[in-house]
């Protein structure tokens, strides 16, 4: 220690002060009486105090003075050892120690209690301070390393006693979290010299050197930061070192290191793997244009990133080499943060002819005018946006208060603060407010010199109305700097005008000063705030960073959009976000009475008990005490149930009854998910009709693009799987948030879990969350077979798990299999109607005869004898098929039956078209229902008396290793057989024909995988993204079956590269397409469609991707006819794209629809044109529904109409921009690109010379990064005719992927090299002046400059990008128009001048 803070102890002091002695004496006595043992053990207390006054005294006095004592004395007149206060502060000293102190700072910042290490060294002590921090929400401990003495002060860390060492290791850990406080006022003199001396200087040259980031306020947010950027830095540096492996490999013997004048060896390596790749070119007219945006615009080091500087000379003097002056690239190295930024600036803004020659191609002339003004304006309005407001807001706000950069200040905050309010009443209060000033006495001055005594070096005044201050917050190693001036009005009054200036993302300074200007308001008014302001920005900064809040709330900050728009939007999401209110459980409320009272007078009605006496023939009905039982003693019950037991439609019905009769009926609120539509609709009109009611009221329904229900008064509502997913979703992100969507909600069914779907296994790892925090609701989990152990199992962490079986109805179904049905129909493989001959054909010769693949031939011989066999009998046949496919062809094999009322079903068809299955056939026919799995559970045809099984399925499968998606068609599982037959016996006993052997039953799987095994998870792991979560794979790990890590991983990488993620964190792209019910590609295409224009042809293009092309593939393949089919689908665009083909064929269609075109016309127009009336139905049912997704989001006006071109405003004045199109199809699909390779060139001799050769189709080759060579699939456009290919094309996008001997890519789009720099994946410049890489695999030739010339658009157009999605109002205009004005040229004219 430098000063002696307490008396001496040990020995007598050089000059003895009694006074003190004896107050010591008085004072430090422990109260207790003098035993012997402590008598006898004076002696060795007395030897430690001697060691102690070591410490305080030299070294020789002390000895000495010790020396001359005999022990016996020293037990005797030696004062008692002082307490603490005393040994630290000295005899005098009343206030806080520095362990107290640090205690106290801890516990304020809401850290862990400091752990003291201390370790002995020799006579003397040292100690170091440990802090931790536990974060509420998750309980990990955060730990941070030691705060271990610098070589400063490691002389003066030791200490006498271990006591003293634990305080001046406080002393100093205080001193490094808390150095800009004025803390030392508050301790003993020592420390407080100390303080103000030796560890101010220490920390002046800690910042020299670059260690400022030792003295953050919080440090573990430093500490964070830091290990982030360790993180990113080694990634750097593997990263480069990889480049420069490359570069190696590249530069072969013959090519020197150096580049000046651009000469390399006679050979040429530098070029090596570059020669054959595409080549991009910039018309001089569009570089000049796009120079002067990137000179005008462009941003250097954006986050103001500092080299360290030994790395900067080896930098500067590596750049050197490559041929520029070292003077420019010192200036680079001052501006910009490394070698790549370094060499990009340089390339930009080094003179033409000071440019080293391999930078330029030949001839290259440019003379750009580097001129800029520099006017007051200018300098006000970037003023302005220091605080984070978007540029043209503040000129907008500058220009209209007259220049004034005070008022437009006052503007800017009164316009953050609310956002609703007309921008003319906010000028005009500001104009009251000026005119108000000077009526009190001013209170700024005072608080200014209160200010600049606390915060001494830290406070700066640059005017009287104008403070900063740099606060104890840090972020990238700088300060963030609170800025106030003085408001317009009477302060404190009025609140002041706040700014905070940080390298920190704009929205979040804005959240910042909003947060603390709204805390303000409420508790600051009236009286000197900045302190406080200051005090609580330090305090909550950090939280903030972490979850800055909603995007809307500063909204009004961040890009100038039309009121209403805003308005709306605000409006939007508070009714997203509305609170919903918690079940009241108390029996007996005049609401629960009076639904009591309606449902025992509904009861006594005849139709109610007709319909009574219907249910109870159900098996359900018998175990109804049972089922209630068990679901109020349980919070998780499973029902099991074979189909025909009326589970789906009796249980909930049981449910709600029994809390009406318990007078609970204001309090239910069930939600029964399904996982089709149909299954949705049929239940609510099955349940609505047993209750004798309307579907709306106390039953109703909900799915994408339909609603019918009535908050408060449905009761039970039956929804798609995905329904609740969403309202889950859209809660607000946290887990509290996921409990809060469903507070209202009673009891939630999962019907059909048995099938486990993606949707379903998602659900249940959100339910079993919300269970263990909410006690009061219920799940029930509903199966139509037998395996409920896995369930039971999955949610027995919750609780016990309730058991329901019911058995299924008793009419028998009488078994044929593929022999069977062959003898039966006496089928010999084709048509006949003499079947005399095949009687006496053995079976085995007419199996033959069916072939291994669906026979439609069979299935209609099938169909004409049950419609025999049933004769006048009433009752329908069900088939079940794979796919649409098989069902169009087995109802076009069906048509040569008049008697037959034939009608397809599947999951495509729009709601109204599905129920037509249900109502009986018309007089005189019979009904045939040819149905995909759809019709296995859930929905029930009550006519239906003999099921035909062709035992196929259109399964998908999934290879995450190569990313390969399989849709096969399969076996069925015989769980899914086993239902299939069960919808025979509903009614009355009946038949199952199985179109397969009984040796093929045995061998299919006892049940499906799960289809989270099966799928892409993508879409799963945006969804569980956009819901907050930040360890997708730790969460997904908690499934019932959880996926493979190679998934997981594959999604979150495929997220990466869409734009969906970045740095783990959720973008607003990816808020977005994770809120459209679509696949991620498709969601990105609707996206860029509305904001670049051509939103109506992103429709149509999403529409046929999610149904199918409208094109119907001729089944004969002979030249003749496909050359037909090919000539009628190019009639429709010469646009060279599979999927603008099919674009433009639907707006035919479109068109002839509004035109008012007979539906017979229309048919018939189909037939000639090879188009699927059907599937263009599809695909508008389709466009609907993605519409509506888009105005759910507010992406788009709610008022925007397809028919009505009045709305379309700017989302379609681009629809017929083919090269456009072309360019956004390639950026959602990325990374689904291949790059095209033409043959070598060939030449026909003509009249005037030499003529270039098309290419044949099949020499032109296709390679992915994945799997290497791909191969076009014949159903392509471009599959035959190489002339389909734009001659400017270098690339390829695909939508699918799918592999048979070969591997094949369908639904192509060609587009040229500029498509993929500007929408596609990463660019990276080449420094060596080849050209660029894009997505680390794709190489473009060009020349260095224009490389960055396009690399540099690129980023400014992704700001553009990010700003209109993540406010869909902006329209664009301005600079930000320009950039995308010249994108769309670079795009069209593949760079050249038009």
């Amino acid at each position: 220690m430098p000063k002696n803070p307490h008396p001496p102890r040990g020995g007598a002091a050089k000059k003895p002060a009694p006074p003190q002695e004896d107050t010591s004496y008085i004072v430090f006595g422990n109260g207790k009486d003098k035993k012997g043992k402590k008598a006898e053990g004076s002696s060795k207390p007395n030897d430690d105090t001697k060691g102690k006054g070591k410490g305080k005294e030299p070294a020789n006095q002390g000895s000495s003075k010790s020396a001359g004592k005999a022990p016996t004395s020293q037990a005797e007149d030696a004062p008692k050892r002082p307490d603490t206060r005393t040994l630290i502060g000295g005899a005098s000293w009343t206030g806080k120690l520095p362990v107290n102190l640090l205690s106290e700072h801890c516990q304020k910042q809401k850290w862990g209690k400091p752990d003291y290490r201390q370790h002995k060294e020799g006579d003397s002590f040292a100690a170091h301070v440990v802090l931790s921090k536990t974060n509420p929400k998750t309980q990990e401990t955060l730990t941070l390393p030691p705060f271990k003495m610098p070589p400063e002060l490691v002389e003066l860390a030791r200490q006498p006693t271990a006591v003293e060492a634990r305080h001046f290791a406080a002393a100093y850990t205080l001193f490094r979290v808390a150095s800009a406080k004025n803390m030392h006022m508050m301790m003993p003199p020592t420390y407080k010299e100390l303080w103000k001396g030796v560890f101010t200087d220490l920390k002046k040259k800690d910042e020299k050197e670059g260690k400022a980031w030792m003295y953050e306020a919080d440090p573990f947010l430093a500490y964070q930061e830091r290990e982030k950027a360790k993180e990113v830095a080694a990634k750097e540096r593997e990263k480069k070192a990889k480049e420069r492996e490359q570069a190696k490999k590249d530069v072969q013997p013959g090519m020197t290191g150096r580049f000046p004048g651009g000469q390399y060896g006679p050979d040429g390596n530098r070029l090596k793997g570059w020669t054959r790749v595409p080549k991009i070119e910039l018309g001089k007219r569009t570089r000049n244009e796009v120079e002067r945006l990137i000179r005008r615009d462009a941003v250097w080091n954006p986050h103001n990133m500092h080299m360290d500087p030994k790395a900067q000379s080896q930098i500067i003097n590596e750049v050197a080499e490559l041929g520029f002056r070292k003077s420019h690239v010192e200036e680079a190295a001052e501006i910009c943060k490394d070698r790549e930024e370094i060499i990009e600036w340089l390339l930009i803004h080094v003179p033409e002819d000071d440019l080293p020659s391999w930078s330029l191609p030949e001839g290259y002339v440019a003379g750009v005018s580097m001129a800029s003004s520099n006017l007051k304006r200018e300098g006000a309005i970037k003023r302005l946006a220091t605080a984070g407001y978007a540029i043209e807001l503040c000129e907008e706000a500058y220009d209209g208060q007259g220049g004034d950069e005070g008022k437009a200040a006052a503007f800017l905050q009164a316009h953050l603060l609310r956002p609703t309010e007309d921008e003319k009443d906010i000028a005009q209060e500001l104009a009251d407010l000026t005119l108000s000033e000077g009526e009190e006495v001013d209170q700024w001055e005072e608080e200014q010199m209160s200010l600049e005594a606390i915060y001494d070096g830290l406070y700066e005044r640059p005017s009287p109305s104008l403070c900063r201050i740099r606060m104890d917050i840090k972020h990238l190693g700088k300060r963030l700097v609170f800025q106030a001036r003085k408001p317009f009005g009477p302060y404190p009054s009025v609140l002041p005008i706040i700014t905070i200036e940080a390298i920190i993302p704009a929205y979040i300074r804005l959240s910042i000063i909003r947060k603390a200007l709204v805390h303000a308001e409420s508790n600051f008014i009236g009286a000197p705030m900045l302190y406080d302001i200051v005090d609580w920005i330090q305090q909550n900064a950090s939280a903030i960073f972490k979850n800055p809040g909603r995007l809307t709330d500063v909204s009004s900050g961040l890009a100038v959009a039309d009121h209403q728009t805003l308005n709306h939007a605000l409006r939007g999401n508070i009714g997203q976000a509305r609170h919903r209110r918690p079940i009241n459980w108390e029996p007996g409320t005049l609401a629960s009475q009076k639904i009591l009272s309606q449902w025992q007078e509904q009861q006594a009605t005849p139709a109610q008990q007709k319909m009574m006496s219907s249910r109870q023939s159900l098996p359900a009905w018998k175990l109804r005490d049972r089922i209630v039982q068990v679901v109020n003693q349980s919070q998780v019950c499973i029902v099991s149930g074979e189909t025909g037991s009326g589970k789906s439609t009796q249980s909930v019905q049981f449910i709600l009854d029994d809390l009406i009769q318990r007078q609970l009926g204001e309090a239910a609120n069930i939600i029964c998910t399904q996982p089709r539509r149909i299954s949705a609709l049929g239940l609510a009109d099955r349940v609505a009709e047993e209750r004798c009611s309307q579907v709306g009221d106390e039953v109703g329904y909900i799915i994408r693009g339909e609603s019918k229900q009535k908050p408060g008064v449905t009761k039970i509502t039956f929804v798609t799987t995905g329904v609740l997913l969403r309202r889950l979703q859209i809660s607000g992100g946290s887990s509290d948030d996921v409990v809060a969507a469903l507070t209202d909600v009673s009891h939630v069914v999962v019907d059909e879990v048995h099938e486990r779907s993606l949707d379903t296994d998602f659900l249940l790892v959100l339910l079993r969350d919300i269970l263990r925090r909410r006690k009061d609701f219920k799940v029930i989990l509903m199966s139509a077979t037998l395996d409920a152990d896995v369930f039971e199992a999955y949610f027995k962490v919750v609780g016990p798990v309730g058991r329901v079986e019911i058995e299924g109805r008793t009419h028998s179904v009488h078994d044929y299999y593929m022999d069977d049905v062959v003898h039966l129909t006496r089928f010999g493989g084709k048509k006949s109607e003499d079947f005399g001959d095949e009687e006496d054909k053995p079976v085995s010769t007419s199996l033959r005869s069916v072939g291994f693949g669906i026979n439609y031939d069979l299935i209609a011989e099938t169909v004409r004898h049950i419609d025999r066999q049933l004769g006048m009998k009433d009752g329908g046949v069900l088939i079940f098929l794979p796919g649409t496919m098989e069902i169009e062809r087995t109802l076009q094999a069906l048509r040569q039956f008049p008697n037959l009322h034939t009608l397809p079903l599947h999951a495509s068809l729009l709601p109204t078209e599905q129920k037509r299955v249900f109502p009986p056939a018309p007089p005189g026919k019979r009904k045939v229902v040819a149905a995909t799995n759809v019709a296995e559970t859930s929905i029930t045809i009550e006519d239906i008396v003999a099921v035909i099984d062709t035992g196929r399925v259109k399964e998908t499968s999934y290879d995450p290793q190569n990313n390969m998606v399989r849709l096969a068609e399969t076996w069925a599982s015989r769980a899914a057989c086993k239902q299939r037959r069960g919808r025979a016996g509903r009614v009355r006993a009946g038949d199952c024909y199985k179109l397969y052997t009984r040796n093929a039953e045995a061998k299919m799987m006892e049940r499906p995988d799960p289809e989270i095994r099966r799928v892409p998870l993508e879409q799963l792991c945006l969804s569980v993204k956009a819901m907050g979560v930040q360890n997708v794979s730790a969460f997904l790990a908690g499934a019932l079956t959880p996926p493979e890590s190679t998934a997981v991983e594959g999604a979150i990488n495929m997220l990466g590269q869409i734009g969906a993620i970045e740095d783990n964190e959720l973008t607003a792209l990816g808020r977005h397409i994770s809120m459209i019910p679509a696949d991620l590609r498709l969601s990105k295409l609707l996206v860029y469609g509305a904001t670049f224009g051509c939103l109506e042809a992103a429709l149509t293009i999403a529409s046929v991707l999610t149904a199918r092309s409208p094109f119907l593939s001729p089944r004969e393949r002979d030249e003749e006819t496909r050359n037909e089919f090919n000539r009628i689908r190019s009639s429709f665009s010469n646009s060279q794209s599979d999927l603008l083909v099919d674009l433009r064929a639907y707006e035919q269609w479109s068109a002839l629809r509004s035109k008012g075109t007979s539906s017979r016309d229309l048919r018939s127009w189909c037939q000639d044109n090879k188009l699927s009336s059907q599937t263009l139905f599809d695909v508008a049912s389709n466009r609907s529904q993605y519409l509506s997704s888009l105005k759910e989001i507010s992406f788009i006006p709610s008022s925007y109409s397809s028919s009505n071109p009045s709305t379309h405003s700017t989302y379609n004045v681009h629809n017929s921009n083919d090269p456009l199109l072309r360019a956004l199809i390639a950026g959602s699909f990325n990374p689904q690109i291949a790059r095209i390779q033409l043959p070598e060139k060939k030449f026909t001799a003509g009249v005037s010379g030499a003529v270039e050769r098309d290419p044949e189709a099949r020499t032109i080759q296709y390679f992915n990064q994945e799997n290497g060579r791909v191969f076009v699939h014949p159903s392509s456009t471009l599959f035959d005719a190489a002339q389909n290919l734009p001659s400017s094309a270098k690339f390829v996008a695909y939508f699918s992927k799918l592999k048979t001997s070969k591997v094949f890519v369908r639904e192509l789009t060609p587009f040229n090299a500029y498509g993929l720099l500007m929408f596609a994946g990463r660019i990276q410049v080449d420094t060596l002046g080849r050209g660029l890489v894009v997505d680390e695999w794709i190489r473009l030739r060009g020349w260095a400059r224009i490389g960055v010339l396009v690399s540099r658009l690129r980023g400014m157009l992704d700001k553009v990008l990010e700003r209109k999605v993540r406010d869909p109002g902006w329209e664009v205009d301005g600079q930000e128009a320009e950039v995308v004005r010249v994108v769309r040229r670079l795009v069209e004219w593949d760079g050249l001048d038009n």
